[in-house]
């Protein structure tokens, strides 16, 4: 029994002295400058191989609202730039579709009431056919505001009469509807710009919390004991100095 007991001590006091010897190369590691330690280097390398692209993140967000938060592993909040995205475009069509239509329906009224002709105007073409009886009354208007070039040639497919003043004002109205609808459409893709804007911000943010908690992980030494044994005979004691990469 007294034999064991210093077998055990020495195997004990040669596991303690292994362990020091140990932590003596881990503090000349620590007081190694790292440019000269290579097996650092090469760890610090792969730390930084795991970490987040700003950039990227921000890139992803601006391309598609929610992949920037995906990137980041913050999808739980990027979800709802996406889901905003979908609607904003869906809106969007929805407005162009029914302007459009609205649109087509004034100018197929104004060829059935004004006898005009639509095809290949410019915009202001159709606001003036709105705001004038006849061709005649337009150039007139603009011959006495001496503004000679925006006089329409009648001969050359600038004519038209409306059949009756009620029928100007009723296609004015739609005119007028169409225009307003076309114009919110273009809100919806200032509305669209900011979504995917914030998007941009939040997965800048969710890549920087995401990084100083890699950083908080990374780096650090800790000192583990455990008694080294067979069965129920204790062998000794080893000591581990341990690294989180």
């Amino acid at each position: 029994m007294k034999l064991f007991t210093v077998i055990a001590f020495v195997t004990f006091l040669s596991n303690t002295v292994f362990a020091q010897e140990n932590l003596f190369k881990l503090r000349s590691e620590f007081l190694t400058p790292i440019n000269s330690s290579e097996s650092f280097q090469l760890q610090e390398g792969a730390a930084v191989g795991n970490k987040k692209s700003g950039f990227t993140a921000v890139l992803y967000s601006l391309l598609l609202p929610g992949m920037g938060e995906l990137y980041a592993d913050g999808f739980e909040q990027g979800q709802y730039s996406l889901i905003a995205e979908g609607g904003l475009w869906l809106t969007y069509l929805s407005f162009q579709q029914y302007g459009g239509w609205l649109q087509t329906d004034a100018r197929n009224f104004a060829v059935a009431h004004a006898g005009a002709l639509t095809d290949g105007k410019q915009d202001q073409f159709y606001v003036d056919l709105g705001n004038f009886n006849d061709t005649y009354d337009y150039n007139d208007k603009k011959l006495r505001d001496r503004d000679i070039q925006k006089v329409y040639d009648i001969n050359g497919g600038y004519f038209w009469k409306w059949d009756s003043d009620q029928n100007r004002r009723e296609y004015r109205a739609m005119r007028v509807s169409s225009e307003k609808v076309l114009n919110n459409s273009q809100f919806v893709i200032a509305t669209i710009v900011v979504n995917r804007l914030i998007s941009a911000i939040n997965a800048a943010r969710l890549t920087r919390q995401y990084n100083q908690r890699l950083n908080d992980n990374l780096g650090s030494w800790w000192l583990e004991s455990s008694i080294i044994n067979d069965g129920l005979k204790p062998d000794g004691l080893a000591l581990r100095i341990v690294h989180r990469f």
